[in-house]
């Protein structure tokens, strides 16, 4: 159905909250938000007062002169972002996906005010400058490539691993969730990515209903966990005198340690890329910020969508340099440690172990972690097909 100035309209019930640079606009039918600035939340205003369109495009070209306004296709757009639930009189149908009823419900609102608090956040700051020290004055603690080979046997290396990398996204995620539990809303677990690596994440949607500063505490609940993961398994290793606990706790600190340096890695949309956003109220920071590098390094690649970023140029270029230092850290951490384990797995376990009869244990080792590999690429596989298939 077309779009005219003489169309009439209703929407559904909006929730607007004001941000530094614009508003967030929540449809409280299907549950989604939308960022959009104040120019379109008085064109909202003033079809939900039942203003012609004709004379809403003509009272905002008045108001904002400097402003390209054409009402008709700004209608279009609500109409495809499934906010209108009535035009000319007939029903617009729409897709509803209830996020409300997300899982893990059964989470205490209560434990997450005690876990994450001003109290707490500082306890959690004092833990991660306690992990530093601890690895300035014991450089020894600092991860070994190494460290994740604790047994002789690749396949108990294997399950080892996938065990307690489990186990530690786990507790990242659940952060995440009992800090949203904490607030009174919901939360769920789905499958993506980061770069090469298939990933837990928690859908935080709901968090949208907060002001910036709330937001952030529910996104860095997770790092905090890892804080307390990392500090706990530091103190454990100084006095550990046991070599499987101690082998056990050198994954740990390795695991915790690898996720926390890539928060810093910006280019990939990682807790600390948002934090940023919620912090500078920039919301496409990752879009612009690859809009504003693809002009000066080649292999930076961009949408060919129209990139606007008016009144954020210096928040662009600052996340340029901190896209550019995530590149640079992911690199040196492959080099130093993802590069030389792969290279020690397949000389020492994976090519010897297939020159061994089938009936020898070190065979089905060599076997054991190919299937790993296969496992972890067709998960990453999974994610991006995923991904791609939403964005179609």
């Amino acid at each position: 159905m077309g779009i005219t100035y003489n169309s009439q309209l209703k929407l559904h019930q909006l929730v607007f909250r004001e941000e530094k640079q614009n508003y967030i606009v929540e449809d409280t039918i299907t549950n989604e938000f939308y960022e959009m600035p104040k120019v379109c939340i008085e064109a909202i205003k003033l079809i939900q007062d039942n203003v012609p369109l004709n004379e809403i495009e003509i009272n905002l070209k008045k108001q904002y002169a400097d402003e390209e306004i054409d009402i008709i296709e700004f209608v279009n757009q609500l109409v495809e972002l499934e906010i209108v639930c009535e035009l000319d009189g007939e029903k617009v149908s729409i897709n509803i996906v209830n996020k409300k009823d997300a899982g893990f419900q059964w989470v205490p609102e209560r434990l997450g005010q005690i876990l994450f608090n001003d109290t707490t956040t500082k306890i959690y700051v004092g833990m991660l400058i306690a992990s530093i020290m601890m690895f300035i004055f014991d450089p020894g603690l600092i991860p070994h490539f190494k460290d994740i080979f604790i047994f002789e046997l690749m396949i108990e290396n294997v399950a080892a691993i996938i065990l307690i990398t489990l186990i530690l996204v786990l507790l990242h995620e659940f952060g995440h969730i009992i800090a949203i539990r904490g607030e009174g809303l919901n939360a769920k677990l789905e499958l993506g990515h980061r770069l090469f690596f298939a990933v837990l994440e928690t859908d935080l949607t709901q968090a949208w209903k907060l002001p910036p500063q709330k937001r952030n505490k529910l996104l860095y609940a997770g790092m905090y966990i890892d804080i307390v993961v990392i500090f706990t398994s530091l103190i454990l290793l100084l006095v550990s005198t046991d070599g499987l606990l101690s082998g056990v706790l050198g994954i740990v600190v390795f695991n915790t340690l690898i996720r926390l340096i890539y928060q810093l890695c910006v280019f990939m949309k990682t807790d600390f890329y948002y934090i940023i956003e919620n912090i500078t109220g920039c919301y496409n920071l990752m879009e612009n910020g690859q809009h504003y590098l693809s002009k000066r390094i080649p292999f930076i690649k961009t949408s060919h969508a129209t990139v606007s970023f008016s009144g954020e140029e210096k928040v662009i270029r600052r996340y340029a340099y901190f896209y550019i230092i995530g590149i640079l850290l992911t690199l040196i951490i492959t080099a130093y440690y993802y590069i030389p384990q792969l290279i020690f797995a397949v000389n020492e376990i994976m090519l010897p172990g297939f020159f061994e009869p089938i009936t020898s244990i070190r065979f089905w080792d060599s076997v054991v972690f190919l299937l790993q590999i296969l496992l972890v690429s067709g998960l990453l596989i999974y994610s991006w097909t995923k991904k791609y298939r939403l964005s179609s």
